[in-house]
């Protein structure tokens, strides 16, 4: 049976194509493309991509117009049933907007846009997309944004650590994030939020100039939990 997947389309979205590329690459399926005026999602889904971008221009706060899009009602009924969701970059701060995630992307320290590969720590390994990883393992992923520094309140900070909600760490400041947090995770772990692009770091022998491969991996870690749950 072909594993369902989609990608969400927000106007100023630009990264929806890469994100699309990246599933196809590792399902052998393209995603259904889905625009966020549509006020539902293709029956059977196993998992939903958020992109990165600007959506709506980032105009109020980034991802805030975003959420309250139609499809975003399809969305969080979906997540509500266990459906995988991921949200990257624009994507996590999204899924923090529509509070299918808690905290907030606030700009980042310094005021300054960063695009460079950053280290990553897994704190997670019992998620769809960090079971095939070991904690405190290492991996390299791009980052591309403004907005980045995740903000929530102590009580909120706690719980996420309590609940083994913190998918990832960067390894050393980079934003001003809070405990250094890359990725966040919902109460029942199918819901994902990371600032880093996995679907930058695609690589693999026919393609060897994609960066590294650890986005990669992110994604086989989707699709092998899913399928064989």
């Amino acid at each position: 049976m072909a594993f369902k997947t989609a990608v969400i389309t927000f106007p100023g979205s630009n990264c929806d194509r890469d994100m699309a590329v990246a599933i196809e690459a590792v399902t052998g399926n393209a995603p259904t493309r889905v625009w966020h005026g549509d006020a539902d999602l293709p029956a059977g889904l196993d998992f939903i991509a958020l992109p990165g971008g600007f959506s709506y221009g980032d105009y109020l706060r980034a991802g805030a117009m975003a959420a309250k899009s139609p499809i975003m009602r399809a969305v969080a009924a979906a997540a509500g049933r266990g459906v995988a969701v991921l949200g990257v970059c624009n994507g996590f701060q999204v899924l923090c907007e529509s509070g299918l995630l808690p905290g907030v992307l606030m700009r980042n320290a310094g005021q300054r846009f960063l695009c460079r590969t950053v280290e990553l720590t897994v704190v997670n390994t019992s998620s769809p997309f960090t079971s095939g990883f070991a904690r405190g393992e290492t991996l390299r992923v791009p980052i591309a944004h403004h907005d980045g520094n995740y903000f929530a309140d102590a009580a909120t900070l706690e719980a996420l650590e309590a609940e083994d909600r913190i998918a990832f760490r960067y390894s050393e400041p980079v934003n001003g994030s809070q405990r250094d947090i890359a990725g966040v995770l919902s109460a029942n772990g199918r819901v994902l939020g990371m600032m880093p692009h996995p679907e930058r770091a695609m690589a693999q022998a026919a393609h060897p100039s994609l960066g590294g491969a650890d986005g990669r991996r992110l994604f086989e870690n989707v699709v092998e939990s899913l399928v064989s749950a």
